[in-house]
């Protein structure tokens, strides 16, 4: 066989699987491969089955043969202790380790043979069974005696996930009761038990460990289903553009786990069908060949497929993903104008006007720096009157004029345009001579203003010269020297209307005096505009500005500042008065000033003085110790520096007063200083008293007529009751001395009125208020107003015929307790009942009704 093998297997097959050193029992299983895995069951004079089974195979070993012959085997026919994921048919025992005992024989000491090393037991993810399904058999060197137990302990047992395995107790024989998945864990780790009937151990703890065995039941997954990426156009082969990435869940370390990547279309396929390669385990797309041109293909759409087992396309399992490649732009394409040659107009003087649009084509992406198209005028155009903007819309390039031109200088110009991108071209890449082109531009002759040549215009002329004066001829001139054309001229402004302009010559003549002080001239300038227009069509007009620099002249006498003062009229070191000069002329017809006293009136230098201080200022003061108080107009002749000099007799207001200790006005004084004698004021004052006292007058005369049309309480002729009207002093006359009166007054008490509830109490109660001390009145009767009172309702009473049967109270205010006008008791009934009531019929007719009801008398 091993024979045989050199000849069926080549070293490069070897190699491909197990290495460049592979080994004798490593060539074996390739033979078995070529011979339909088929293993002899029984010992050969090779010892084949011996060695699979030699615990010198590592673990790792029998695990990667499995992996690689495990799917291409159509039977499964390994003779292995479960290496291969299959059930073996005689479950292995698995003992537990000796106890070490040192003893004695007649030979002396007795060598222990060394533990097995128990090799981990391995379960295939994914079996379907039958379960439970036995694994080992643990057995007890003890087991000969009955009475042994056995027990596992641990994740997967016990523990969670618990029920994964368990464990005969009396036979040892364990088992595993459902599928495993390997992706939710790959091992196990449990401890075998064995203890007697009463729980004692009887073995040390053997370690168990199971692992699970990777099937390939998971497909690689790619962590996007869309990948975006991007190359610049023209890239070299080898580039880089992106990366992708799959994973598969399966064990990462078998062919189960091992991506592999591939291309499977690209779309379009231009210009090849594999413009992109892709590193098989790595992922990385990259270029191989040239021609990525993003103006004809922008993007390429490429299908990539991953592939577990290696990327064996037989047996692993494949995902796909799409990766989007972008063709970025570079500036390999520069701008060309459309044509060689542009033209345009333009009409002289206009600016911000665009002569002509300059269209241009660039491949390039649109609106990037290497589309945007930058223009430059190269010749042409030495004084700077156009310019080109770029439109950031069309990329046109529009040709505008930014300094006017003129007809009569320039009537046409001849431009050489420049147009490239505002990104650099790509290296390797020439500019086109399409990005060059000529300008023609014609200029329109338009009618142009008349212009002055000097605007604005000074003159300097003094001031006061006399109407009809010629200043200046202020003239225009038409830029038009191609047309013949008349200016003629017109005022358009003249503040104070001194001037006037020839309307052929632009001559300028004054028709007033010309003054320096007017309200009109600013800082001695006076500014004035005219018009000068054509007689083009359409009519053209100029404006300019004459400016008339006034020289000034002595034209002007100074007054005097201040115009009033305030002096004590007792003189005072203090009682001065500083005065000054103003000047509407200019330097040096103002200042110094020359102040002196006219010499008439005699008392004016006589009671003042007047004394220099500077060039400006003078200083006035009483001469004399003592001045009547009043207001006093003092002339003072001021002169100016000019030449010749003028001179002003001003008038200064000067109010003498008492002053007090300060020096300054008293109130009484100011008021005498204001003109007013003490004559005056005493008038003065008596007419004030006087006046006071006929208003008072007035206005007592006044309350006397509105008490006496006041009317009373009740009118009588509204009146249908008797009243009796109670006094303080009045007695209760000649009949009625021997009545009890004390009815009729107002009770001592409150009591009575204080217990009454807010609101119920009559008016002519006794108020809870102390009383009001009154004065004591004399007993004379007093003719005035209760007099009066009393009189009228007398009458009232006496003469009225319609008075009723019955009394009524007519009530007053208050006033006090007691009186003097003694009881009415008697008019209360006697005891008896036989009271003569016929005096009734001497009271009057108000009481005629009662004389008749007690009297005995008959109705009316």
């Amino acid at each position: 066989m091993f024979r045989s093998f050199k000849k069926d297997a080549s070293r490069a097959q070897r190699e491909m699987i197990f290495g460049p050193k592979s080994n004798t029992e490593e060539r074996v299983f390739i033979l078995a491969r070529e011979h339909n895995c088929r293993i002899l069951h029984h010992p050969n004079k090779h010892g084949i089955s011996n060695m699979w089974s030699s615990l010198r195979w590592s673990h790792r070993l029998r695990l990667k043969l499995w992996m690689h012959y495990r799917p291409l085997c159509p039977t499964e026919t390994f003779v292995t202790t479960n290496v291969a994921g299959v059930w073996d048919p005689q479950p292995r025992v698995i003992k537990f380790s000796r106890r070490h005992q040192r003893g004695s024989s007649a030979n002396g000491l007795r060598r222990q043979k060394r533990d097995w090393v128990i090799p981990p037991i391995n379960v295939p993810e994914n079996s379907r069974g039958p379960f439970p399904h036995m694994l080992v058999r643990i057995r007890s060197d003890q087991d000969k005696n009955d009475g042994i137990r056995y027990s596992i302990t641990g994740a997967g047992a016990d523990q969670p996930p618990s029920g994964i395995y368990n464990i005969d107790p009396i036979s040892g024989n364990m088992f595993v009761t459902q599928p495993l998945d390997r992706e939710e864990k790959a091992s196990f780790h449990l401890r075998a038990h064995a203890v007697d009937m009463n729980g004692n151990q009887v073995e040390n703890p053997v370690d168990l460990y199971i692992y699970v065995i990777d099937m390939n039941d998971n497909r690689p997954e790619f962590q996007n289903q869309v990948y975006n990426g991007s190359v610049a156009e023209g890239s070299k082969p080898g580039s880089s553009v992106m990366q992708v990435t799959a994973t598969d869940s399966d064990d990462s370390t078998t062919a189960n786990g091992m991506v592999r990547y591939r291309i499977l279309s690209q779309i379009p396929e231009t210009p090849i069908s594999n413009m992109f390669t892709i590193n098989s385990e790595t992922g990385d797309i990259v270029t191989v060949a040239a021609g990525l041109d993003r103006e004809k293909v922008s993007q390429y759409t490429v299908i990539v497929q991953a592939t577990d087992m290696e990327g064996n396309n037989n047996f692993g399992l494949s995902n796909t993903a799409t990766a989007l490649i972008c063709i970025t732009d570079i500036n390999d394409n520069p701008p060309e104008l459309t044509v060689r040659t542009f033209s345009g107009e333009v009409p002289e003087n206009k600016v911000n006007v665009v002569v002509t649009n300059l269209t241009v084509v660039d491949k390039d992406q649109p609106h990037s720096p290497n589309w945007n198209a930058v223009y430059r005028i190269v010749s042409g155009d030495p004084s700077g009157h156009f310019t080109i903007r770029t439109n950031p819309i069309t990329n046109e390039g529009m040709l505008t004029v930014v300094k006017p031109v003129d007809f009569e200088m320039n009537r046409a110009f001849m431009l050489t345009v420049v147009v490239s991108n505002q990104a650099h071209l790509a290296s390797g890449i020439q500019s086109s001579l399409q990005s060059t082109a000529g300008v023609t531009i014609s200029v329109q002759d338009v009618n142009e203003p008349p212009v002055f040549p000097v605007n604005p215009k000074m003159i300097r002329f003094e001031e006061g010269v006399p109407a009809g004066t010629t200043l200046t001829v202020f003239s225009a001139q038409d830029p038009d020297h191609f047309i013949q054309q008349t200016v003629r001229y017109s005022k358009l402004s003249d503040p104070a209307n001194w001037l006037k302009i020839n309307r052929t010559n632009g001559q300028i003549t004054t028709m007033a005096l010309l003054d320096r002080e007017s309200m009109y001239v600013k800082n001695n300038m006076y500014e004035a505009t005219f018009l000068a227009f054509d007689n083009g069509s359409p009519q053209a007009s100029g404006t300019g500005t004459l400016q008339i620099y006034l020289i000034d002249v002595n034209d002007n006498a100074p007054v005097l500042i201040p115009r009033e003062a305030q002096i004590c009229e007792h003189s005072r070191p203090n009682s001065k008065i500083n005065i000054t000069a103003s000047d509407t002329d200019a330097d040096p017809n103002v200042g110094p000033f020359v102040f002196e006293l006219p010499t008439f009136p005699a008392s004016i230098r006589r009671n003042w003085t007047i004394s220099r201080l500077n060039g400006d200022y003078a200083q006035l003061r009483l001469r004399i110790s003592y001045l009547e108080a009043g207001v006093y107009e003092i002339p003072v002749i001021v002169s100016d520096s000019g030449n010749p000099p003028l001179s002003n007799r001003s008038t200064i207001r000067i109010k003498v007063c008492p002053c007090d200790n300060n020096g300054d006005c008293s109130a009484t004084g100011a008021v005498a200083a204001a003109g007013l004698g003490t004559g005056a004021i005493i008038a003065i004052l008596i007419c004030i008293i006087i006046l006071l006292i006929l208003l008072f007058v007035v206005w007592m005369k006044r309350r006397e007529k509105e008490r006496q049309a006041k009317p009373l309480l009740i009118d009588p002729e509204d009146d249908v009751r008797d009243n009796i009207l109670k006094y303080d002093e009045e007695g209760g006359g000649e009949e009625d001395q021997d009545y009890d009166l004390s009815q009729l007054q107002q009770p001592e008490s409150l009591d009575h009125i204080i217990t009454k509830p807010t609101g119920v109490r009559r008016v002519d109660e006794r108020p809870v208020v102390a009383e009001s001390q009154y004065p004591v009145r004399s007993n004379l009767p007093h003719p005035g107003d209760i007099g009066d009172f009393i009189n009228d309702g007398l009458r009232a009473a006496d003469n009225d015929p319609t008075a009723p049967p019955y009394d009524s109270l007519l009530v007053f205010d208050y006033e006090g307790s007691g009186s003097t006008a003694g009881s009415v008791s008697s008019l209360n009934s006697s005891s008896s009942g036989q009271q003569d009531y016929d005096y009734l019929n001497d009271w009057g007719p108000r009481f005629k009704k009662l004389a008749d009801l007690y009297g005995g008398g008959d109705d009316d």
